[in-house]
């Protein structure tokens, strides 16, 4: 596979991620992506034990990710009318816009990513060793 091919994907990730930190609004965690990803892209109804289970993560961790969610108005934990020791993790209109800018990201970046291969690459910088 040539190198613009493998390198296609992390530079689709290393550009959405560089527009969502210059954009005004919140900066999330990676865990905080991941646990706001699987609840707007796969099906509910998620908690915090099943967050945790699918990201292989202790539940402490989803509490704290869920914490912040919940400050940037993201997410909405509510308690489970069918167990109401349990509680789900809800979606809110904040939430779907900021995936819908997640979306225009990536597809930004993803057409300038089409748009470079036909250019030639340059050679990265040399990185500096870690000490």
């Amino acid at each position: 596979m040539a190198q613009s091919q493998q390198l296609r994907l992390p530079n689709i990730l290393r550009d959405t991620v560089v527009s969502l930190v210059r954009r005004e609004g919140p900066d999330l965690t990676a865990r905080q992506l991941g646990v706001l990803l699987i609840c707007y892209l796969e099906e509910g109804p998620h908690t915090v034990r099943g967050l945790a289970a699918r990201l292989t993560v202790a539940k402490p961790a989803i509490t704290r990710a869920l914490d912040r969610l919940e400050e940037f108005a993201f997410a909405r934990r509510l308690q489970d009318p069918r167990d109401r020791r349990s509680i789900v993790v809800s979606r809110t209109p904040e939430g779907e816009a900021f995936m819908e800018q997640l979306r225009s990201l990536l597809d930004e970046a993803a057409r300038n990513a089409s748009h470079s291969r036909a250019q030639p690459t340059r050679q990265s910088e040399p990185r500096l060793a870690a000490v």
